[in-house]
């Protein structure tokens, strides 16, 4: 096997550069993948961006370790594997798998209790350097404490890959505790918020609205079965939704825009006692008038991090084609064009998702 592969390597923010990396070897992990497919998260985005979530603050540790191969959202197909992994679980050189984005360690409170996508120690794939490395390179190397998933016969590679932002969008939803009949606003309609919209609606709402700046994303949303879209900027946006729910607001809120602005109008819509469910991962500092929560309103607040439990079952629901996230693919690339593919992700204004094809 080869010494060196070609790899996007971060070493700080904005300054990722193509190059020969140091081939991933099979000491103390279970497995190493060549890589099939890998998206470019807006988090990624974010992080190449310096925000300080990933960079740290004078409040704030660092999260990111350098240098790091970035991508969290990868398939691969088998390589090589350790023996005892392959009779454990079933896996074989050539399949074709995709791996959870966290690396739990197993021995925290959070993991020992199940809530592993908590792990207190909190390695994720392509934000620490020499522990974890991500998918945009050839070939990654997986720990031996990484959950690893079989990608079954009629999914694609690039479907695979797709599965870890599916899986955020599933527990998101999870999280918004939805009952039939339900008025459920999902706002922001990038690629995780159009996965959203289509599991929202396997709940049954009664009314299901989406909220986006940008006309094709709002398109794509009814597309994806909104019975509403709209443009936050529209001064009668609020007062749709209080139209559409007799005066109440709207029972979910979801936020996946990334914008400050996408939290205090969903602290507007909301109506009381309702359920308000943050996903999003913010470049600079919210600012909100909490007594709306507490006071006011008595909102539900839900956090949600991640994929958990959730990668067999969006697997399963994209080879049912209950939910679809092909038209969300808009551009790939190969490792050597990373910088044309994090300006076509950097100016998307369709919030389509951009991937790094190594092959």
């Amino acid at each position: 096997m080869a010494e060196t592969m070609e790899a996007v390597v971060c070493h700080g923010p904005g300054d990722y550069r193509v190059e020969e990396s140091p081939m991933p070897v099979m000491e103390d992990a279970s497995m190493v993948l060549r890589t099939a497919a890998c998206g470019i998260c807006a988090s990624d985005i974010k992080c190449y961006d310096g925000a300080g979530h990933f960079w740290g603050s004078e409040t704030r540790r660092p999260y990111v370790i350098t240098p790091v191969v970035p991508g969290h959202e990868f398939s691969g197909y088998v390589e090589s594997l350790d023996p005892a992994v392959a009779e454990q679980h079933g896996f074989q050189e050539g399949d074709l798998v995709v791996v959870e984005q966290i690396v739990p360690c197993w021995q925290c409170r959070h993991c020992t209790r199940g809530n592993y996508w908590m792990c207190q120690v909190n390695y994720i794939f392509g934000f620490k350097g020499g522990i974890c490395d991500g998918g945009m390179a050839t070939h990654v190397r997986v720990p031996r404490n990484a959950i690893v998933h079989k990608v079954p016969a009629g999914l694609t590679a690039e479907q695979a890959a797709y599965v870890e932002s599916l899986g955020c969008a599933l527990h998101a939803v999870e999280r918004g505790e939805i009952e039939v009949g339900d008025t459920v606003v999902v706002a922001g309609m990038g690629n995780i918020g159009l996965c959203m919209l289509q599991a929202a609606r396997l709940y049954s709402p009664g009314k299901l609205i989406g909220i986006d700046l940008h006309p094709r994303r709002r398109a794509l949303a009814t597309e994806f079965g909104a019975d509403v879209v709209l443009d936050p900027t529209d001064p009668g946006a609020l007062e749709t939704v209080l139209d559409l729910t007799d005066g109440y607001g709207c029972d979910v809120y979801i936020e996946a825009t990334g914008h400050p602005s996408g939290v205090t109008q969903g602290l507007d819509m909301i109506r009381k006692l309702g359920t308000f469910v943050e996903f999003s991962v913010f470049g600079e500092d919210v600012l909100a008038d909490w007594t709306i929560i507490g006071d006011r309103k008595e909102i539900n607040i839900h956090g949600a991090h991640l994929s958990p439990y959730t990668y067999p079952l969006a697997m399963d629901l994209l080879l049912q084609e209950k939910v679809t996230v092909d038209p969300l693919i808009s551009h790939t690339f190969p490792i050597s064009a990373f910088p044309d593919a994090i300006e076509a992700a950097h100016n998307n204004a369709e919030g389509m998702k951009v991937m790094i094809v190594p092959e």
